[in-house]
């Protein structure tokens, strides 16, 4: 599967780090499927409802509470709207995700 650069705010992306992706499916009502890939760096993330499973890579995800995240391939976890987090990428992550735009 070929995955092309993702559109991400420069501002919400550390330099150096790239974000690819391939769509699997877009619905009408905002919803998506992608495979998604992160190489190291760190990216402030509060776009959306997403659930993912980490296919391989490492991540750690913060958020402003004080809870962590710490993700290697088969976790799986679920981001909510308007509860913002930073990912840092310590190994290229690659994950499968369901997000909801809307």
């Amino acid at each position: 599967m070929a995955l092309e650069p993702y559109p991400t705010d420069p501002g919400r992306l550390s330099h150096g780090a790239e974000i690819n992706a391939a769509m699997l499916w877009h619905r009408d009502n905002g919803e998506l499927g992608a495979v998604w890939e992160m190489t190291p760096g760190v990216l402030d993330d509060v776009d959306g409802d997403e659930s993912f499973v980490i296919l391989s890579g490492k991540a750690r995800i913060d958020f402003p509470d004080g809870r962590v995240l710490d993700l290697g391939p088969s976790d799986a976890a679920v981001l909510s709207k308007g509860d913002p987090c930073r990912w840092t990428t310590l190994e290229t992550v690659r994950k499968v995700v369901v997000f909801r735009l809307a």
